[in-house]
């Protein structure tokens, strides 16, 4: 079966640098490309793909807008393409119905596995990922929560525990270590919890996880290291003068980098770090 894709982004070597990527895949086929989400929500009623992928900023209708145009009146799954230092808005393309995020620097062997996870059904939700939901949600006046007695006593305890773990970003062979039991009674659970609570995905369970009271942020999770500032610099030591006859000792070495936020240039993603996705 050929995953067919639409993917949008109003920076065109991003664009056709994805697409070639997934077009390169005997089994994904990139059927539209869009710059903008306009232009993406037409493709996708018109084409019926599996999957969307978009940017969050673009002109006009952005892609959270299109996310949840594409989410009200397709069965077209989506994912947000991102670049996590400066987007804000992660928050609310959760709840527009985004199955999951890309960082703009993916690597090549991920965006595919990603395409092929979203289009089976799951979503993508690294650890990076949860904290920065988690530090984006609690950066924000606290809304009513739902009281977890009115929500969530339809699940088991075990079930409660998975929830747990899911809030925390962990995937399913972390859980399955931390309840000592198999990954496919995991998968159980999680399916479980998603099918009582109505939920769509894992992404909306850690959303609903925080919203009832299941876990409770703290600062040392608002400031995790996903999106702590970096720390002061404090001034070099004065250098002494070298000894006679011995090497000058006055150069500094150069310490800072800086962050990979680059897209991908004529279709090749060479980010080096590497991307861990939960299943």
């Amino acid at each position: 079966m050929t995953i067919r894709v639409v993917v949008a982004d109003d920076q065109e070597l991003v664009r056709s640098g994805f697409a070639m990527i997934l077009d390169a895949q005997p089994d994904i086929e990139v059927v539209a490309e869009a710059g903008d989400g306009r232009a993406a929500v037409e493709a996708v009623r018109r084409l019926a793909p599996d999957v969307a992928l978009l940017d969050i900023r673009m002109p006009g209708t952005d892609g959270i807008e299109a996310c949840r145009a594409i989410g009200a009146g397709t069965g077209c799954r989506t994912v947000m393409l991102t670049t996590f230092d400066s987007d804000e808005y992660v928050y609310e393309a959760l709840h527009a119905g985004a199955s999951g995020f890309l960082l703009k620097d993916v690597r090549r062997d991920d965006l595919v596995h990603a395409v092929r996870v979203v289009a089976a059904g799951d979503s993508l939700l690294a650890p990076s990922v949860a904290r920065r939901l988690i530090a984006e949600y609690t950066s924000r006046p606290p809304a009513a929560a739902v009281a977890p007695s009115a929500r969530l006593d339809v699940l088991t305890a075990r079930e409660r525990e998975t929830l747990l773990h899911l809030a925390h970003g962990l995937s399913n062979a972390e859980i399955a270590a931390a309840l000592v039991v198999s990954e496919h009674t995991v998968k159980t659970h999680v399916g479980n919890v998603l099918s009582k609570l109505g939920l769509r995905d894992r992404i909306q369970a850690v959303i609903c996880a925080y919203e009832c009271g299941v876990v409770t942020p703290s600062p040392a999770v608002a400031l995790s290291p996903a999106v702590a500032p970096p720390p002061a610099v404090a001034p070099p030591p004065a250098v002494a003068p070298p000894p006679e006859g011995g090497p000058a000792s006055g150069s500094l070495a150069r310490g800072s980098r800086s962050p990979s936020g680059k897209p991908p240039g004529g279709g090749s993603a060479r980010a080096g770090r590497s991307t861990r996705w939960s299943p």
